[in-house]
């Protein structure tokens, strides 16, 4: 049997397998995805797999590049898949992605053992860039009103806290007597 007809038997048995199953994604004929744990599970991660022409002879290609695993640490990733390595190794020759998936789903907590979710933040500058500042270590003084300042704003303001309709109607009739009207022609 020949590679090609290898791949696509294993294909056939991986759909019908998996059909239905949202942790199953086929990317395209010769790569998938396979989500290992649960959705809301922080050490849940997505295992991508390519194969290569002459798979099964040869090892598939492994990543764990998918931004879903953003927050797992290099070394837990290294960890993973050096320990799929492993499997791939001890099953090479063979039609082996339903092995694997079911591999990592199995030992799961043996791979996420040592997780610690590495927690990303945006940094739009350096910190030694001295025109940047921190907004969250400076904050801005409020203006201190006196009890008499405080009591005309409440006097003046409905219980919303707006200022009622035309409360400064005086003002623009005051401002308009000084300007004068429009000049009738």
């Amino acid at each position: 049997m020949t590679a090609q007809e290898d791949q696509e038997m294993e294909l056939e048995a991986l759909r019908s397998i998996y059909e239905g199953d949202d942790c199953f994604k086929e990317i395209s004929p010769v790569s998938f995805q396979f989500r290992i744990g649960n959705l809301e599970d922080t050490k849940s991660f997505i295992l991508d797999v390519s194969w290569p022409e002459t798979y099964p002879e040869t090892a598939p290609q492994l990543s764990l590049d998918a931004f879903f695993n953003n927050k797992m640490s290099p070394d837990t990733k290294q960890f993973v898949l050096s320990k799929m390595e492993e499997q791939i190794e001890a099953n090479l020759g063979t039609s082996m992605m339903y092995t694997l998936f079911e591999w990592a789903k199995d030992n799961h907590e043996f791979l996420m053992e040592n997780h610690k979710p590495v927690l990303q933040a945006l940094t739009l500058a350096s910190n030694s860039d001295p025109t940047v500042t921190n907004p969250a270590k400076k904050k801005e003084k409020k203006e201190q009103l006196s009890k008499a300042q405080k009591r005309r704003i409440v006097n003046r303001t409905d219980n919303k806290g707006e200022l009622p309709r035309g409360w400064n109607w005086v003002d623009v009739i005051k401002q308009l007597s000084k300007t004068g009207g429009k000049d009738e022609d």
